[in-house]
């Protein structure tokens, strides 16, 4: 089902065709809990089935779908489009369903790097598992650094120098800043947190950050620590319908001021 553009032996992924994937009718459908994880310090994560769908809930709360997936891809298009070419060193924090990351490697080229940290390893599993036919075989792409660790932790290691600086980094951690998931989870946007994510990246990177809702206070403590912003509203599904969602374009200055 996934569509794939095979050249030298190199995937190429392209964005889930979901028009094919979904079920006509839903309506009627059972929603079914077909696996669990724990998330570090927090609390439970379900994956539930809906047909041919799949959602990702904590809480009650539905975090993501298969059934909403354009500003996950924007987030990667968007800052594709920012940088200006198609081979950076990218963080992608976190794997989630994939959707970020497959938009991304589609406009990548052969040498261009995606590194994605997935704090609970059970969402990978759950993508070779039972979403295998969403995730294609972007898993498998040779662009693609697969960590399970806390983005955080990649994100001090390339202010430290233990690895190299990013051109861009892409967040989309719990549920934005007003984060419901993991408390640890709000230090990534506090004004500490987003220093530090600065700092790990090269002049002129871009970090972009997917938010359920508008955060004027968030914005805000972007410029406070010299980023210049831009904010953009995207529908959760391309053909403009479905819940608003916010992604922030923060570009790190060429030159410290």
């Amino acid at each position: 089902m996934m569509e794939k553009e095979r050249t030298k032996g190199r995937s190429q992924g392209r964005p889930f065709p979901f028009a094919r994937y979904l079920a006509k009718d839903t309506s009627m459908l059972e929603r079914k809990i077909i696996a669990t994880a724990r998330v570090p310090d927090g609390e439970e994560l379900q994956l539930v089935s809906h047909g041919r769908d799949f959602m990702i809930v904590f809480q009650r709360n539905e975090l993501m779908s298969t059934r909403m997936q354009y500003s996950e891809e924007q987030l990667a298009e968007q800052t594709m489009d920012r940088l200006g070419g198609n081979e950076p060193r990218m963080l992608i924090g976190g794997y989630g369903m994939g959707f970020t990351l497959r938009a991304a490697l589609a406009r990548m080229g052969p040498k261009g790097e995606a590194v994605v940290a997935e704090l609970v390893p059970e969402i990978v599993e759950w993508a070779r598992g039972p979403m295998a036919e969403l995730t294609g075989d972007c898993l498998e792409d040779p662009r693609l650094d697969l960590k399970l660790c806390d983005v955080a932790a990649l994100i001090d290691d390339a202010v430290d120098g233990t690895c190299e600086p990013f051109d861009a980094i892409l967040l989309d951690v719990d549920n934005g800043p007003d984060g419901i998931v993991r408390e640890e989870n709000n230090r990534l946007y506090s004004r500490t947190g987003l220093a530090r994510a600065r700092d790990a990246m090269k002049p002129d990177g871009v970090l972009a950050i997917w938010s359920a809702a508008p955060d004027p206070a968030f914005r805000k403590r972007l410029k406070d620590v010299r980023f210049d912003v831009e904010e953009r509203f995207f529908r959760a599904r391309p053909n403009n319908k479905g819940p608003r969602h916010t992604i922030w374009f923060a570009r790190k200055p060429r030159q410290a001021r």
